[in-house]
């Protein structure tokens, strides 16, 4: 199978390709971060070495999901290379800088809506237009839109809910309009992962984890290879999702507490 992985340079998109590449698939990383312009080891290019000692095959592509350009030239790349396309992650999302945690919504800069709900909102439908095609024509594919609980409960800041609860819609009525071409769309929610951002808030005192729940970030990238090959996996599109409940559903492990 042929994956694109939006932003996956670090976090849990670099676990969903590392998950997707233990599967056995080709993997388009994507994001802003190359080795050709940063000296960090947390690179499209560092991901797809992950994903083909895992067994898989990466392929970097440095793409600004903020930028409709790049993302047309992206899947059109996908379709010349590969010729199909059966799953899309939408991950890509822009951090504030710097990260807004509470405050009253008339507190904070106007521009903060565009940062929340750009890359993480209007980015997973731009993607999602230029995937959708691919998937259409074969009458098959998967499109997963990452979310969190900030689509359903109050989490850090209204801009964040209101996009991460778009989040959501979107998956839910891009599944209505694909289901009679076999197409699937879910959101899938996981729960506190051991992202480097986490990890480096966790330090600083503005955040807490409970190593005993946290999540690795493998294990999303495991849950949607595993919905990917799902029996009943249209029957499951239009839900929104969460890592922990699939993974019970259909047996899939942490790999950290293996």
């Amino acid at each position: 199978q042929v994956a694109v992985v939006t932003g996956a340079s670090k976090g849990i998109g670099k676990g969903i390709a590392a998950g997707l590449g233990e599967a056995g698939m080709t993997v388009y990383v994507t994001g802003r971060t190359s080795e050709r312009s940063s000296p960090s080891a947390l690179t499209i290019e560092a991901t797809a070495r992950l994903v083909d000692s895992l067994g898989g095959r990466g392929i970097p592509c440095r793409v600004d999901h903020g930028n409709d350009q790049e993302v047309e030239a992206l899947f059109r790349r996908v379709r010349e290379q590969s010729g199909r396309l059966d799953i899309l992650v939408n991950n890509a999302y822009q951090i504030p800088d710097p990260p807004v945690f509470g405050g009253g919504f008339w507190e904070h800069p106007v521009s903060l809506w565009d940062t929340q709900c750009g890359v993480g909102l209007r980015g997973y439908y731009v993607a999602s237009v230029h995937g959708a095609p691919l998937m259409v024509a074969a009458g098959r594919g998967l499109i997963v839109n990452i979310s969190s609980r900030g689509g359903r409960e109050y989490v850090f800041s209204a801009s964040y809910g209101v996009g991460k609860a778009g989040v959501d819609r979107m998956a839910q009525d891009m599944a209505h309009e694909l289901r009679a071409h076999g197409v699937a769309a879910v959101s899938l929610s996981p729960a506190k992962v051991k992202t480097e951002f986490v990890l480096e808030q966790v330090a600083r005192g503005t955040m807490q984890l409970d190593p005993a729940t946290a999540q690795s970030v493998m294990l999303s990238g495991r849950c949607v290879a595993a919905l990917a090959v799902a029996p009943d996996l249209m029957a499951r599109s239009g839900a929104i999702l969460t890592v922990a409940d699939v993974a019970q559903a259909y047996g899939v492990s942490d790999p950290d507490r293996e």
